[in-house]
């Protein structure tokens, strides 16, 4: 197996555990009063990053989210080859995610809560701009960490632990607003399903995650990138043949 397919099916892994986790946290908590529903949901994501980032980074960057992808590809970190394989396949695994999920538990326990959708009060109220604003701030901080944490070579290889940490405290600040998606994939899942659980707003949970990824991967590397001590020129994410010629 070649290196770009071995990068898709850690992509795929990774992008469906965080969907399946996290869709499913929050169906079984549905039920749940109080703040204890939010910190189950955001603990399910959250740890999910933790395992399968650390588990996957070395072998395809473990992205597992097209809005990261477009910024690593924007600076140049991979090529667009491998960009669009890992995109299509992390959309393939939040479908599928999606559909475990409703073939086992169920439109009727799925529909109550528009099947995991990544909704909030703001997207309700039909809040255009305050989602906007909302997902693009929690997707920059995301992306400044992916690129801190996991892309830098002079980072400490502790980079599962600090993505699934900034996904946990997003959720916890801002789900009820939002849901806190950061991420396409993770709302194009259950989007499949239930079209209508983002009141017409699913297009600001693509475009706004990828402003803010894209805005954090162009200042970090203008600021700390080029502004701090020289990092090795090596590749962020393993490359495939097609892909020879990214360089960190």
């Amino acid at each position: 197996m070649n290196t770009l397919a071995r990068g898709c099916v850690a992509e795929y892994l990774g992008t469906f555990a965080l969907c399946f986790f996290g869709i499913g946290s929050i169906v079984l908590t549905q039920d749940a009063v109080g703040a204890g529903s939010l910190v189950t949901v955001a603990l399910a994501h959250g740890v999910a990053l933790i395992i399968f980032v650390t588990g996957c980074m070395y072998i395809s960057g473990a992205q597992f989210n097209p809005a990261v992808s477009l910024g690593l590809f924007a600076i140049g970190k991979q090529g667009a080859g491998q960009t669009l394989a890992f995109i299509v396949v992390q959309l393939l695994a939040a479908a599928s995610a999606t559909g475990v999920l409703v073939a086992v538990l169920g439109r009727e326990m799925m529909d109550p809560v528009s099947v995991g959708a990544t909704v909030g009060s703001l997207t309700q109220a039909g809040d255009t701009s305050g989602v906007f604003v909302l997902e693009a701030l929690m997707t920059f901080a995301l992306m400044f960490v992916i690129m801190s944490a996991v892309v830098d070579e002079r980072a400490h290889k502790l980079g599962g632990f600090m993505v699934g940490l900034t996904v946990i405290a997003c959720i916890v600040g801002f789900g009820p607003l939002t849901g806190a998606s950061m991420n396409p994939a993770r709302s194009f899942g259950p989007a499949l399903y239930a079209w209508d659980a983002h009141h017409g707003l699913f297009w600001v949970y693509v475009l706004a995650p990828i402003s803010g990824a894209l805005v954090a991967a162009w200042t970090y590397k203008l600021v700390w990138e080029h502004g701090g001590a020289e990092a090795p020129e090596t590749p962020a994410v393993p490359l495939h043949e097609g892909d020879a010629t990214q360089k960190r």
